[in-house]
């Protein structure tokens, strides 16, 4: 009998093309585990901001906008999903909060539902944005996910070396944070 490969999709809060976060992002896919598959998905700076008049959950007749249904569908066929975020102005960036937004509708059912949930990123401050983490891990909550508080890296991107985000060390961390999150899908929430 063959074991399940674990899907894992990942969503980065940076929409710059070279940012470190999305090289975070990367590592992550670079290095999964054995059975194991990390995707980052694309398209989050094209959603609209969520509304509820073009949620069909909400408004009969309404018509998902292009793009979320197929972020909905990315997290839905997932085992578990990754956030990489940056910190702005001392939290969330707008568009990975939009895409939580849209990811926990319909209320009680959205995709991020019982899900697990970890997450990571880097910031040029000194707490390497920890804020931006829990308030993430807020909002996931709310929306119904599992977060995998275990899952803790905060990279200071000033304190990085020559190497960047492919230092061992960083390295060493986002492979311990995919792996508990592959470990936290085989997990039955209570």
């Amino acid at each position: 009998m063959s074991e399940k490969n674990v899907e894992i999709v990942a969503l980065v809060g940076s929409l710059r093309k070279d940012s470190i976060n999305r090289a975070l992002a990367q590592v992550a896919v670079d290095n999964a585990p054995s059975g194991a598959a990390v995707r980052i998905v694309e398209g989050l700076g094209e959603l609209p901001f969520y509304s509820e008049d073009d949620d069909p959950s909400i408004t009969p007749g309404a018509t998902l906008p292009a793009g979320v249904e197929a972020l909905r569908e990315a997290v839905v066929a997932a085992d578990a999903v990754l956030l990489v975020t940056p910190e702005y102005n001392g939290t969330i960036p707008a568009v990975l909060k939009n895409a939580i937004d849209w990811l926990s509708r319909p209320y009680g059912s959205g995709a991020l539902s019982n899900k697990p949930v970890g997450v990571i990123g880097a910031a040029l401050g000194r707490y390497a944005g920890t804020w931006s983490r829990e308030d993430t891990r807020k909002s996931v909550r709310i929306a119904g996910g599992r977060v995998v508080e275990d899952v803790e890296v905060g990279i200071q991107t000033s304190a990085l070396g020559e190497n960047g985000v492919g230092d061992a060390d960083v390295v060493a961390q986002v492979v311990v944070a995919v792996g508990l999150l592959v470990d936290e899908t085989s997990v039955v929430a209570a």
